[in-house]
């Protein structure tokens, strides 16, 4: 039997809905849900989680997945530092490429420009899509789930305010550094036609 089963066979078993289960363990309906439907699976800490609740061996939840969850963790890992590149470098092109099109071929050029922050708006869709599946929220908990390392000590230093305040003054400053990259880039091309 596999991991979203043998769940489902023992919160049936208890007489817990998904949103009962999920309160127990303190994650979303939806993350039961996902489990169930075998579309993520648990960390470690969930596991004994729910090991703990069905009053059952992680080897009687888990029979034989915990290779295929450390396999989908360090995918997912992989997959995340790659989109995070994709992300920077179409940024990055987004910005370099303003003043060039835009001497090039006018307002229309930026089109080009349009399509390349597209390209860099989907990574980061994904990126955060990842992150809300994995509840990785903070920069540590970025680097300690890209290195596999325990998340539940990144989690437990969150500060909502600060990490609030944190956010802002990095959009902030990626705005700001943006703005003036996409400036130099025009000022360079206006100068060099």
């Amino acid at each position: 039997m596999n991991f979203n089963k043998q769940l489902k066979l023992y919160r049936e078993r208890d007489g817990y809905s998904q949103e009962e289960l999920a309160e127990k363990i303190y994650v979303t309906r939806q993350t039961i849900s996902k489990w169930e439907n075998d579309h993520t699976y648990p960390d470690i800490h969930n596991l004994i989680a729910l090991s703990t609740l069905f009053d059952v061996t992680l080897d009687e939840l888990v029979k034989g997945d915990v290779a295929i969850m450390k396999n989908n963790q360090h995918i997912e890992a992989e997959k995340m530092n790659r989109l995070s590149w994709v992300m920077i470098v179409f940024i990055v092109l987004t910005v370099l490429s303003i003043g060039p099109v835009m001497l090039l071929w006018d307002w229309y050029g930026l089109g080009i420009s349009l399509v390349l922050w597209g390209i860099s708006m989907i990574a980061a869709l994904k990126i955060e899509k990842i992150k809300k599946e994995r509840d990785v929220q903070t920069y540590s908990e970025i680097v300690a789930f890209i290195d596999g390392e325990d998340l539940e000590v990144a989690r437990a230093k969150r500060d909502k305010k600060r990490d609030r305040w944190n956010k802002t003054k990095i959009v902030l400053g990626f705005s700001l550094v943006a703005g003036v990259l996409a400036a130099i880039s025009s000022f360079l091309w206006v100068w060099l036609s």
